[in-house]
């Protein structure tokens, strides 16, 4: 059967859609509605130069082609978006949309193994639409989590923590260094409390950044099934579909195994209740990160903004500097481990 001719918009409509709020992108003739992109990004105009992954995502949002321009000069415009009634020429190649590597109507966990070399390139090239990862309904919901369920679940525990942690503190039983030594071990006092659990959000940060970068961003061996799998499972499928809204945070059964490891090993590094103390401020970080990271995708931060710093700096992330930007409720890391993306690296297009 033949595919449906594309529908031809005149510029009467394009005004009219515009005036109710779209946003209309053309490159030539064809004809592109970032309405609701616009809205998910949060960030003011369009950029200044685009990635070939930004070139692939404009083709989602094709909606049909113009009628022929009575002015010649603007037909020639390769490309550009309306605003204040006009055509503003914003540079930009346009590039059809390849035929995909997998069958979008089946779970993609099992199918992404076999992609071999193709698949860290084709992970990188992100896609505005849900992933379905499992045959299994059940196994399924457990792999997607609404936002605020991340915080329903460990504030509480986060609270109940810190209490334990600053009680325990308060009976002056707690001495750094007395399993080695009991002449010159050091007390430490429920005072301390606050400076211990900032220092345990602050090695957070530390393991956010590491986990981002060495264990999220590995590359598989083009080789091996499993490791593709896996790598999909833990990250893969949110830089293949970043705006996927139940994949934007941790689920907590999966979380609680993690989460119970790093408690096992500062219970067996330092003492019981320090320990603890480290422990709780770490959970904290990490639940603040789960919100924060969220909130960079659905978000809408003011201009200027540290917020809306980080956001563009994650989107930079997704769509071009895969490579680099491994922060995300700070940059601060991506400085000494020399991952920070640059403010600009092109120069703008004419």
């Amino acid at each position: 059967m033949a595919a449906a001719a594309p529908r031809s918009f005149s510029a009467a409509e394009v005004r009219a859609r515009c005036a109710q709020g779209a946003c209309l992108v053309r490159c030539r003739r064809r004809l592109y509605d970032l309405s609701g992109f616009v809205r998910l990004a949060a960030l003011d105009g369009p950029p200044h130069r685009h990635s070939a992954n930004a070139r692939r995502w404009l083709e989602q949002y094709y909606v049909g082609e113009m009628e022929p321009a009575q002015n010649p000069a603007a037909a020639a415009q390769l490309c550009a978006w309306y605003q204040g009634g006009v055509w503003v020429p914003w540079g930009y190649n346009c590039c059809l949309l390849p035929q995909d590597l997998v069958d979008w109507q089946k779970p993609l966990l099992w199918q992404v193994g076999y992609l071999g070399e193709k698949y860290d390139e084709w992970v990188h090239q992100p896609v505005d639409r849900p992933i379905r990862l499992f045959h299994s309904d059940f196994l399924e919901s457990l792999s997607k989590t609404a936002w605020y369920v991340v915080f329903m679940v460990w504030a509480p525990v986060v609270l109940y923590l810190s209490w334990v942690s600053y009680t325990s503190l308060a009976q002056g039983n707690t001495r750094l260094f007395s399993s080695f030594t009991t002449e010159y071990s050091i007390p430490v006092h429920k005072y301390y409390f606050p400076f211990i659990f900032l220092l345990g959000m602050f090695l957070w940060s530390l393991l956010e950044y590491l986990i981002h970068r060495f264990v999220f961003h590995m590359k598989p061996p083009a080789s091996n099934y499993y490791l593709i799998t896996l790598h999909f499972l833990l990250h893969g499928q949110h830089h293949k579909s970043p705006f996927d809204s139940s994949r934007l945070v941790f689920p907590p059964v999966p979380a609680s195994l993690v989460i119970g490891f790093f408690y096992g090993v500062l219970q067996l590094l330092l003492p019981e209740v320090l320990g603890l103390s480290v422990f709780v401020g770490g959970l904290c970080g990490y639940v603040i990160y789960d919100m924060m990271h969220y909130y960079l995708h659905y978000g809408s931060p003011k201009k200027g903004t540290y917020l809306y710093g980080l956001k563009a700096y994650h989107v930079k992330h997704h769509f071009e500097h895969q490579k680099s930007g491994f922060g995300i409720s700070t940059r601060f890391w991506d400085r000494p481990f020399r991952t920070l993306i640059p403010e600009e690296t092109f120069e703008k297009e004419d």
